[in-house]
Order: structure tokens, then C-alpha cells, then sequence
């Protein structure tokens, strides 16, 4: 059968589930049903509904995934992205997780996860250029 291959900047949704689906039932034969759930903890004002951070993160064969964690640059270091993530590990366990894992830029927070307890399991060097982007986990049993 003769095939293209078209490139597209601005994909669609169903063109992402379509990408998807052969991989998920692949992953289901395999290791079966990871159970993908994704989650927030939001932070807001006491008065308002207004986002002001909050982490996001996806649970899938029983290890999270912290996919964003910010607060606004206001609202820095006064604990609470510590107390997000302190959330984010208390749900996992109760949950049954593994671990955790994320990424992070060189620039950004890789000694705030170390001391969370996150250790670094790999890195890319010049992403971007004339930085380094880490891979860290933290195992939550054994």
C-alpha cells in the first residue's frame, strides 16, 4: 500500500489519539491497563478563584509523573512548592505508587527536588544550548 507522510505544526486531537490508540493497546498486551489518571493541586487566594500555581501531574503503572509544578514568582519561597510536592507524594502512596519521577532545567530547580529527596537517573547536556535538562525520581517502596 503506498503511504505519506505529512507533517502538520498545528496537530489536532484526534490526530493525537490516532497516534495513541495502536501504542495504547500495544502497552495494554504487554503490562495491561496502566490506569492513566491525571491530577492537579491548585493554588489559589482564600478569596478568589484565580489560579496562582499548582502542580499537575499524571498517575500511570503506578509511578507520578510531575508534569508542572509553578507558583508565581510573588508567592516563591515561601514553602509552598515544597508542601505541593509533600501533596503530590502523600497521594501516591495513597495511591500505591512506586515513585515519582520529573524533569527539570538546570535553570530552574534540579537542588529543590534533590533535597525533596529526588535523585537524578539521567540528563541531556545543551538543552537548551549552554544548559542541561535532568531526569530525577524518588522510589517511594522497594
Amino acid at each position: 500500500m503506498p503511504l505519506r507522510i505529512d507533517l502538520t505544526e498545528d496537530p489536532q486531537p484526534e490526530e493525537y489519539q490516532a497516534i495513541l490508540a495502536p501504542l495504547r493497546a500495544h502497552n495494554i498486551a504487554h503490562a495491561g491497563d496502566g490506569h492513566y489518571q491525571e491530577i492537579a493541586l491548585l493554588v489559589r487566594g482564600e478569596d478568589g478563584d484565580e489560579v496562582l500555581g499548582g502542580l499537575y501531574g499524571k498517575l500511570f503503572y503506578e509511578w507520578l509523573f510531575i508534569d508542572l509544578l509553578s507558583v508565581q514568582p510573588q508567592l516563591r519561597g515561601q514553602g509552598i512548592g515544597a508542601r505541593l510536592m509533600q501533596m503530590a507524594e502523600e497521594l501516591a502512596q495513597e495511591r500505591g505508587c512506586i515513585g515519582m519521577y520529573l524533569d527539570t532545567f538546570e535553570f530552574q530547580a534540579p537542588a529543590f527536588y534533590s533535597k525533596l529527596g529526588f535523585v537524578e537517573v539521567g540528563q541531556i547536556a545543551d538543552y537548551p544550548r549552554g544548559s542541561r535538562r535532568f531526569f530525577m525520581q524518588k522510589r517511594l517502596i522497594d
